[in-house]
């Protein structure tokens, strides 16, 4: 877990902090090497990878929402000026190597993890902001505005790490195959 715990940070300044220096490749290379690390240690690489790419989806989506409202603007690393960067997308997905491991606790709390997205997502923004990877026109719509998204996208994300779950040793299923659930009662 400490490993998870401190990858993420890694992989969180070098996205942001590349973003901010006009070097935005930076993240995305240290964000594939912890990915990289991750799907590594997995028991399922690929069911681990359908979670990261799905978090990337969703990040790409919410955080284009946001840009192309205005809301959020980005000093490198857009392919257009009303899409999210691809270090942010990095950074979701980066983000998606905790649920199954740092995050896997949070799992059957939603009501937590929404908590937690309303208020740890703002943060990480405003975070970002003093470091320089993102700017607000307005801070208080805008930081609203990722709480509000990140409210909805903490408990989905955890969700869908829950059905995508490559880190356990047996997939998640309702039942075992061959298995019809009546075991121990008489026939």
């Amino acid at each position: 877990m400490l490993l998870n715990l401190i990858a993420f940070q890694i992989g969180w300044f070098a996205c942001v902090l590349g973003g901010a220096r006009g070097w935005p490749w930076l993240g995305v290379l240290v964000t594939a090497a912890a990915v990289a690390l991750h799907l590594y240690r997995a028991v399922r690489p690929r069911t681990e990878a359908v979670l990261i790419g799905l978090s990337g989806l969703l990040g790409f989506v919410a955080d284009s929402l946001l840009t192309g409202m205005g809301l959020l603007r980005f000093p490198s690393g857009q392919f257009h000026a009303n899409l999210a960067p691809y270090w942010m997308v990095a950074m979701w997905m980066l983000f998606a190597t905790t649920f199954n491991v740092a995050l896997n606790w949070l799992k059957p709390r939603l009501g937590l993890a929404a908590l937690l997205g309303m208020s740890a997502g703002p943060l990480a923004y405003y975070g970002g902001a003093q470091l320089g990877g993102v700017s607000f026109e307005n801070p208080t719509a805008s930081l609203l505005a990722v709480a509000g998204v990140w409210t909805l996208a903490m408990p989905l994300l955890l969700v869908i790490a829950n059905r995508w779950n490559g880190m356990a040793k047996i997939a998640p299923t309702s039942a075992e195959p061959g298995r019809s659930g009546t075991a121990g009662r008489p026939g």
